[in-house]
């Protein structure tokens, strides 16, 4: 339950973030934008009924200041569904496998400098299992593939992450941001960094 509402209040957080990323576009000079292209491997587990699902992001690059633009204005006149449209036409800049799921395109990455390490974000749309040609009703509007890395470069066992493998990015009525979930969020451990050098 604990590692549940940790992670609950690390999306409020990365709401938050993504705010001020789809709002405001303040972070566009920050080294986490793209630069020389990159190549950079971070691996992780999630336990599912006492089953080991692996999860690796490729990360070939970072996103420019003109994908967050464009994200940005997509979402300010479409919300979650112009988000969605704009991610599925943006080059890929990394990958993401998850065991029982094709790999899929990543749309955006950003990287963050932290106290302990880097926080690493990414966006894309939302992958379909290979047993899901028809998603359930309910799960058609969840339309987005959400996860962050808190990777610690002095004691890389504490490195942790999660994903939000349905999710929308709503407004509600009181004018905040958030994430609803379709299902609970994966609480990512065993995360291993294999840092890229420049391509």
């Amino acid at each position: 339950m604990g590692t549940r509402l940790s992670i609950i209040r690390a999306a409020r957080k990365l709401g938050f973030a993504i705010l001020l990323l789809l709002g405001t576009c303040t972070l566009a000079t920050n080294s986490g934008f793209a630069g020389n292209p990159h190549f950079e491997t971070i691996q992780a587990t999630y336990a599912l009924a006492g089953n080991a699902v692996n999860v690796t992001l490729t990360v070939y690059n970072y996103s420019t200041p003109e994908d967050l633009q464009v994200l940005s204005q997509a979402f300010q006149a479409g919300q979650d569904r112009g988000l969605a449209s704009a991610l599925s036409n943006t080059k890929a800049v990394g990958q993401c496998s998850i065991t029982g799921v094709l790999s899929y395109d990543v749309a955006f990455i950003q990287m963050v400098p932290t106290p302990t390490g880097r926080r690493i974000i990414f966006i894309t749309n939302r992958p379909h299992p290979l047993n899901e040609a028809d998603p359930p009703a309910p799960f058609k509007t969840f339309d987005l593939a959400v996860g962050q890395f808190d990777l610690n470069d002095a004691d890389p066992a504490k490195s942790t992450g999660f994903l939000f493998p349905a999710s929308k990015l709503v407004i509600d009525r009181q004018g905040e941001l958030h994430y609803d979930l379709a299902g609970s969020p994966w609480a990512l451990e065993n995360v291993l960094d294999s840092q890229g050098t420049p391509a």
